[in-house]
């Protein structure tokens, strides 16, 4: 079971033990890519902000209290980073800087193009909620926002979906 692998792993972590993080990391680096890529839609940055969350989880690991919340304090990181990197590198990346899909990206172009024309509010929620499988109170708790927010934020980023295939 995931959730048992996870708590085993991230008490090794905790105890400096470099193959119990590495595994760890390689057990939600497909996730971690993903939610990267559904904010930044460049894979250098992305790269960039995968790099700076391993980081930053191996030195605060030790700050996590209950193990079972691993994915949502990993993800939450991630997501300061991505927005770090969007703060710090203001311009607006378009759909034609697209990469070509890496080992990690599951998505093919198609599905590219319809997240990127979902509102930018609206794409973070659809990626943790329908492609990580969190729950709307999860992804309430990662973004700091009240549950009927993000619910109200999925509903409107499945009507901009419908919409984008409408007019495909």
């Amino acid at each position: 079971m995931k959730s048992d692998e996870t708590k085993f792993l991230v008490k090794g972590a905790q105890r400096h033990d470099k193959d119990a993080f590495t595994e760890l990391m390689q057990l939600y680096m497909r996730d971690m890519y993903r939610t990267a890529i559904a904010i930044l839609r460049n894979e250098e940055n992305a790269a960039d902000a995968l790099q700076d969350t391993i980081l930053t989880c191996w030195e605060k690991i030790s700050t996590l209290k209950k193990a079972e919340y691993f994915k949502t304090w990993m993800t939450r990181i991630l997501i300061n980073h991505c927005y770090d990197i969007i703060r710090d590198n203001p311009i607006c990346e378009s759909l034609e800087l697209y990469e070509e899909p890496s080992e990690w990206d599951e998505y093919n172009l198609e599905l590219k193009e319809a997240y990127a024309s979902i509102d930018e509010r609206y794409r973070l929620p659809m990626e943790l909620y329908y492609s990580q499988g969190f729950k709307v109170r999860e992804i309430a708790e990662i973004l700091s926002l009240p549950q009927n927010t993000v619910k109200t934020w999925l509903s409107r980023g499945r009507d901009q979906l419908k919409e984008y295939y409408r007019d495909c």
